[in-house]
C-alpha cells in the first residue's frame, strides 16, 4: 500500500497545478493511472509528484488511454 501513496499525491498535485480542477482526485482518476505508474514509472514512484508526472509525460505514447485522458483533463 505504501507505494501507492505517491500516486495518490501525484493525482492531488494536478489540483495544485490546474486551478479549474477540484482538490480531491476521484477514485477513477487514481485508478486510471495506477497501472501506468507501476509499469512505466516504478523507478521514480517514491521520489514525489513531479518526477512521476514527468515520467508519465515522457511515456505518453505508451500509457493507457484512461491515464492519458487524466493528464489531458488536468492540462498536462
Amino acid at each position: 500500500m505504501v507505494r501507492f501513496v505517491p500516486l495518490l499525491s501525484f493525482v492531488v498535485a494536478f489540483a495544485v497545478f490546474s486551478p479549474a480542477v477540484s482538490a480531491q482526485p476521484t477514485q477513477r482518476e487514481h485508478d486510471a493511472c495506477t497501472r501506468d505508474v507501476a509499469r512505466h514509472c516504478r523507478a521514480v514512484m517514491n521520489n514525489g509528484d513531479q518526477p512521476v508526472l514527468a515520467c508519465l509525460r515522457e511515456n505518453r505514447a505508451r500509457i493507457s488511454r484512461g491515464c492519458n485522458k487524466v493528464l489531458t483533463d488536468h492540462g498536462q
